[in-house]
Formats: structure tokens, C-alpha cells, sequence
């Protein structure tokens, strides 16, 4: 049976997850090959609704809750279509998964990070990314960019502090993983970061070679 190829990309809100997986979806099917996009929480139906309820901003909730809820997106998600997908030998672009969880859920909110670990295995069948891209930046930084967006829920109210402590969970990820997650600048132009990306992405042979000076 083909495999296909799993590419997450990770990093603290602002980051530019949402462009550069668009961006990538594009370079990759320019390559011929075929693209599924997804994000976490979320991608099915279900998965979805369940989005809507974590990230309510109105609604307060404990870290186990918090973390059960996400977990349960997942296993809907990646039964229904990460998994079918990777069967069919397609590539498959996720904004955020389980990195993310063990971030906010493990590092941020305090829970076991080896239990984190164990749920996360089991809510995802097992499925782990192939490469993970983690697009990093001071959240200092970004705060003019989320402003712009307009955008609030739940985990972005929580504020700079907390915005904080998740770059640093995401950077004790990338030192723990260095051969699965590549660490790029998201703070300069969109153009570059893609590049980057691609490169990353060739470095490991997986996908066809291209020009990158052109995205």
C-alpha cells in the first residue's frame, strides 16, 4: 500500500501558519503532486463543532477538559482524513497537531507531559508528522499582525505572557526533535519563509527539486 507524506507546521498564533501552508499546497501540486490541507482542531464535521466549543472565548474550562476535547478532534480527524489520505499516498498539510497539544496542554498548562504523550499516541492511531515545520517568532513581535487579523478565541486572549511560554514549549520541541522539526524566521517576508520551507523539504529528497527563487 503507498504512503503518502505528513508535513505539520507549528508555532505560535500569528505566525503565518494558515499563508505558508496555502503557499506550500500550491509549490507541491506545481510538482504534480497531490495536496491535502487540513487544520487541527478540526478538518471533519465533528471535529469542527468540537473547534468551535475549545475555542470559544465566552467559555472557561480545566486544562484535563481542554485537552480531552482537542484529543477527541483528533481521532475523529485523523480516522476520517488524515489517515485515509496518507493511505492513498497523497501529501497531507496540517496547521497544527499533535506539537501543539503538548505545548499548550503539557508545557503551558502543567499537565504530565508523559501522559500528554500517551493520549496523543492514542487519540492519533499512532500517526506522527514525517517533517514538521515550526514557524518561529517573538510573540512581541506579532502582536501588531494578530491585531490586524481581528481574530480573538479562547487561547489568544490569554495574552502576551502566555503567548510566551508557548514559543518556549515550541523551542524545547525543537531541541528535543531537531531531525523531525525544521525552525524557520516567520518574521521576514512571506516569499522567504516559503523558500525555506521548500528547501527544508528537498533536503530531505522526499520531494522533486525546483528553482525556490521562484514561489
Amino acid at each position: 500500500m503507498p504512503h503518502g507524506y505528513f508535513i505539520t507546521l507549528e508555532g505560535v498564533d500569528g505566525g503565518g501558519k494558515t499563508t505558508q501552508l496555502e503557499r506550500l499546497a500550491a509549490a507541491l501540486r506545481e510538482r504534480g503532486l497531490t495536496v491535502v490541507t487540513t487544520r487541527e482542531p478540526g478538518g471533519t464535521a465533528t471535529a469542527e463543532q468540537i473547534r468551535r466549543v475549545v475555542l470559544d472565548k465566552d467559555l472557561v474550562m480545566g486544562a484535563r477538559t481542554e485537552l480531552l476535547l482537542y484529543l477527541a478532534a483528533r481521532a475523529e480527524h485523523v480516522e476520517h482524513v488524515i489517515r485515509p489520505a496518507l493511505a492513498a499516498g497523497h501529501v497531507v498539510l496540517c496547521d497544527r497537531f499533535a506539537d501543539s497539544t503538548l505545548v499548550y496542554q503539557g508545557v503551558v498548562r502543567g499537565l504530565p507531559l508523559d501522559e500528554v504523550e500517551r493520549l496523543c499516541r492514542f487519540a492519533a492511531e499512532g500517526v506522527t508528522p514525517d517533517r514538521t515545520i515550526l514557524l518561529d517568532a517573538d510573540p512581541r513581535a506579532l502582536l501588531a499582525r494578530r491585531a490586524d487579523r481581528q481574530v480573538e478565541d479562547r487561547l489568544e486572549q490569554e495574552g502576551l505572557v502566555f503567548q510566551e511560554k508557548v514559543r518556549e514549549g515550541f523551542l524545547a520541541l525543537w531541541r528535543r526533535h531537531g531531525s523531525r522539526i525544521c525552525r524557520i524566521d516567520a518574521l521576514r517576508p512571506a516569499d522567504a519563509v516559503t523558500r525555506d520551507i521548500l528547501a527544508a523539504l528537498a533536503g530531505g529528497d522526499r520531494f522533486p527539486r525546483k528553482d525556490t527563487n521562484h514561489v
